[in-house]
């Protein structure tokens, strides 16, 4: 009883999950908030109807719901969601509707024109070969993996993002542009190399994870958002944001998708160069002094901090940091519920529980029916474009529902 006693008091009160009652107490939260996601989803259903084509992706002004089409780097995460809701209720019809969403993704394993083919392949076949293992499927990953690849260059050591194009301000061209947001799309290569024991697919994600340590993380781990390469040298040219709030900052999202995609590196190569980023990452997200209170951080770590100074062209100049992003929250907490796995002495496990908690709060989850029928509001796309501010996306639900899936694992 002592003994009790002492842990009660020692430690939070998410740190009490440890103790059965906590744990009935955490395992209802789970429950209602599945069952949240279930009826929230089956109105989106009813809204899309047939997957012919488009696929959910964030609100209009007006609130309604605004759906892509297959080639936008979104249209895997609404078919994963699926198989996501399937794996937590075990009902049949989850798995019914993720097989005509995701099957209607097939097409896409020979698409070569932009770096997002992780997202869009293995968030939807990944999860239904992880779920279901077929001959078919296997095949679709190899050959999406391998469409990957062709973006490959030995020369920048990097998978190239995406083609030609200029800044966000018009100010500077991009030849070889690659993001930090590639981290997420190398898992794909991973599983084509496991299934097609293929050496190359395996080597081309180790040298681009390399490479992206070289250049994309200050030496404090926080992360720039692009580097662009010189195509004819294969140099580092410079480092800049896309979609922050200015070049040398933090953008919130790109520091999240390194935290998720170098746990995800250690987890496939097991070399601790990569667990030590993904520490060091998470650290530096979580100690953060502008992080908010409930580690929901605003869209950018530095937007309208002296010394960030966003360009002219930009709609970030006129905004100090009020917007939250979601979406950022959503990866970080589903990365640290795996982190933890592999560190110990951090209090990675209670932060994600803490901060799942809080997604699934009012403040954050959505009511039902409302939100376009998304499960998480205030995420935010890219304030320098002026394209989803303040609105639901597909990948914050996905990641929300990934994580309650990790946090249900870890009570079982």
């Amino acid at each position: 009883m002592m003994n009790t006693t002492r842990i009660i008091t020692r430690f939070t009160v998410i740190g009490c999950i440890l103790l059965v009652s906590c744990q009935n107490k955490e395992k209802q939260f789970i429950d209602e908030n599945i069952e949240f996601s279930a009826q929230q989803t089956t109105l989106m259903l009813q809204e899309t109807g047939e997957p012919k084509g488009v696929y959910p992706r964030s609100t209009d002004a007006e609130g309604k719901l605004v759906c892509t089409d297959k080639y936008d780097w979104t249209s895997g995460f609404f078919p994963g969601s699926l198989w996501y809701l399937y794996e937590l209720t075990g009902q049949e019809k989850w798995k019914e509707e993720a097989l005509r969403w995701t099957g209607s993704l097939e097409s896409l394993k020979t698409f070569t024109k932009h770096h997002d083919l992780g997202f869009m392949m293995y968030c939807s076949y990944g999860n239904e070969y992880r779920i279901q293992p077929t001959e078919e499927v296997k095949q679709i990953l190899i050959e999406s993996a391998r469409s990957l690849a062709t973006r490959f260059s030995p020369l920048t050591g990097t998978i190239k993002s995406w083609n030609y194009r200029k800044a966000w301000n018009d100010s500077v061209e991009w030849f070889y542009p690659v993001i930090i947001d590639n981290m997420m799309n190398l898992e794909l290569l991973f599983a084509g190399a496991r299934l097609a024991n293929d050496q190359e697919l395996y080597n081309i994600a180790v040298t681009h994870a390399n490479t992206t340590l070289k250049n994309h993380l200050r030496p404090d781990f926080s992360s720039y958002h692009v580097v662009n390469y010189d195509t004819l040298t294969g140099a580092a040219r410079n480092q800049a944001t896309n979609q922050g709030y200015s070049d040398n900052s933090t953008w919130a999202r790109g520091q999240a998708w390194g935290i998720y995609g170098f746990t995800m590196m250690y987890r496939e190569t097991k070399d601790p160069t990569y667990l030590n980023a993904a520490e060091r990452m998470a650290d530096w997200y979580l100690n953060n002094p502008n992080l908010p209170a409930d580690k929901i951080p605003y869209w950018d770590f530095n937007a309208g901090q002296e010394g960030y100074v966003p360009g002219l062209k930009s709609q970030a100049r006129t905004i100090t940091g009020s917007y939250r992003d979601v979406s950022a929250a959503a990866i970080v907490t589903s990365a640290l519920f795996e982190l933890n796995q592999y560190i110990a002495g951090k209090n990675y496990y209670e932060t994600a529980i803490d901060m799942l908690h809080t997604l699934a709060s009012p403040a954050y989850r959505a009511k039902l029916g409302q939100n376009g029928d998304f499960i998480l509001m205030h995420s935010v796309g890219s304030i320098p474009h002026g394209a989803e501010v303040d609105v639901p996306l597909v990948y914050a639900d996905y990641y929300f529902l990934e994580a309650l899936l990790r946090y249900r694992k870890s009570l079982q």
